[in-house]
């Protein structure tokens, strides 16, 4: 069974830091692209940030770059995304989602993804 579990959400000040995980198991890891996307009450769902498993290649959504870090682990199936330098703009509900061979690569569209986890709430005050 696929399974994707995002954690490490919360309340946190603007200006603070978050690091979500999302832990994956049920298929091949290497064979995936792994993004990040967020949604926030009454907006559509937007990509944040997605790493290859296969090369660690990396790519960011322009509101978040140099403030956020995608990273995987491949040894534990499980990517990790670092945000620092919170804004209330990002508050949203995070969600991890796998893309097999990729094939959404560049695009940031949730389109391409194939499983998704249930999301973890990250809410951040000014």
């Amino acid at each position: 069974e696929v399974q994707l579990v995002e954690s490490g959400g919360g309340l946190v000040q603007a200006g603070g830091s978050l690091r979500l995980s999302c832990a994956a198991s049920g298929f091949t890891f290497d064979d995936y692209a792994i993004g990040w996307f967020r949604q926030a009450p009454g907006k559509e769902r937007e990509g944040v940030s997605c790493i290859s498993s296969s090369d660690g290649s990396t790519d960011y959504a322009d509101s978040v770059k140099g403030r956020f870090t995608i990273s995987s682990d491949n040894a534990k199936n499980t990517v990790y995304l670092q945000m620092n330098s919170l804004k209330p703009e990002d508050t949203a509900v995070y969600y991890c989602a796998a893309d097999y061979g990729a094939t959404g690569w560049g695009t940031l569209s949730s389109i391409y993804y194939d499983y998704w986890g249930q999301g973890t709430q990250v809410t951040v005050s000014s």
